[in-house]
């Protein structure tokens, strides 16, 4: 049994390119205008594939039926949630597979051990990529910049609607939001959709708002949140932090602080991120976000937070209180931060 484990963990990327194939394909789009259960030779026809290849398609989706992704039944395959993710138009996470499986950037878990190995605080991708911070990577490279935003956008587009929907309450009484490193503009477009009343503003690196979202809905503003975030009764971070270690994350949350304690309606920083095995049984979950700790390990440098390192960042911030909300957004959860 225990060989078993250590064989299925040796094997586990497969299942991540096996994904990745299934995106790169479009297996969900073309089930998708098939309109029903779609037999393995129809599938294979549509890609279209050689006819000696329907097998190996046959084995692939026999992976995917396993792992959950797909179901099959005796008229074939039907789209199930999980698969409808993957379409490769509107709104979907196809992109992030994509992104974290990419071939020039994958390349760098190969050498993770040479992390531990050494002195100094170079984080995994710069030690492989010459010195180069992932950000530059992107900007130097256009077509991984692109999905990069692609990606981040996917799942903004499940997670945003999952926030306003299980937390509607944490917008009342405000009059306008910043959403700092808000990149495109994919999140704060659900917000100001979904509460037309909240004057909604994207806070991003110059370079980077400039391909934001045209929108009526929300406005667009450049800068460095390490200087200045325009002041507003809330602010707004999903997914910032984990970017950055303790000191920096601090830095952040001063400059939050001061953007809103001009605020007449009692400000607040609204933040959206991992907080590890924070109230969850679910072993999945929990494992997702250590995956994820690793993840920012290694691109960044940075880490995943549990509860305990959350607390310490916002006091050390100068935060008088938070509130941490029970988890009804996967992996993410919110935490509600009071000057």
């Amino acid at each position: 049994m225990d060989l078993t484990r250590i064989q299925n963990l040796s094997l586990s990327y497969i299942s991540s390119f096996a994904l990745r194939c299934a995106v790169d394909l479009d297996i969900s789009g073309r089930i998708q205008a098939y309109g029903h259960p779609m037999p393995l030779n129809e599938l294979a026809r549509s890609i279209p594939i050689p006819p000696e290849k329907d097998s190996m398609l046959g084995r692939l989706m026999t992976l995917l039926v396993n792992q959950g992704i797909f179901v099959q039944s005796e008229a074939g395959y039907p789209l199930t949630p999980a698969s409808e993710l993957l379409q490769t138009e509107g709104s979907n996470v196809g992109a992030y597979v994509r992104l974290v499986t990419d071939a020039e950037v994958v390349k760098i878990w190969g050498r993770l051990s040479e992390v531990f190995k050494e002195s100094g605080e170079v984080s995994l991708f710069e030690k492989v990529f010459d010195g180069k911070q992932l950000w530059e990577f992107a900007k130097e490279k256009p077509e991984y910049g692109k999905l990069f935003g692609e990606a981040m956008a996917s799942l903004s587009n499940s997670l945003m609607r999952g926030l306003v929907e299980s937390y509607p309450h944490i917008f009342d009484g405000l009059n306008n939001l910043v959403d700092v490193g808000g990149g495109t503009g994919a999140a704060v477009k659900i917000i100001a959709e979904a509460f037309p009343k909240l004057r909604c503003t994207v806070f991003d690196l110059p370079h980077v708002v400039a391909k934001a979202l045209e929108s009526n809905s929300f406005d667009v503003v450049g800068g460095d949140m390490f200087e200045k975030i325009p002041p507003a009764d809330a602010i707004f971070l999903k997914n910032v932090l984990h970017d950055w270690g303790d000191e920096d994350c601090i830095r952040i949350l001063k400059r939050c602080k001061e953007a809103i304690e001009s605020s007449k309606n009692g400000g607040k920083v609204i933040v959206v991120d991992i907080i590890i095995g924070f109230e969850s049984n679910d072993q999945k979950t929990i494992e997702t976000s250590l995956l994820f700790d690793i993840s920012m390990m290694g691109l960044f440098g940075s880490k995943e937070r549990n509860k305990q390192d959350w607390h310490g960042i916002i006091i050390g911030a100068g935060y008088s209180d938070y509130k941490i909300y029970p988890d009804q957004l996967g992996v993410n959860s919110v935490i509600e931060l009071y000057p």
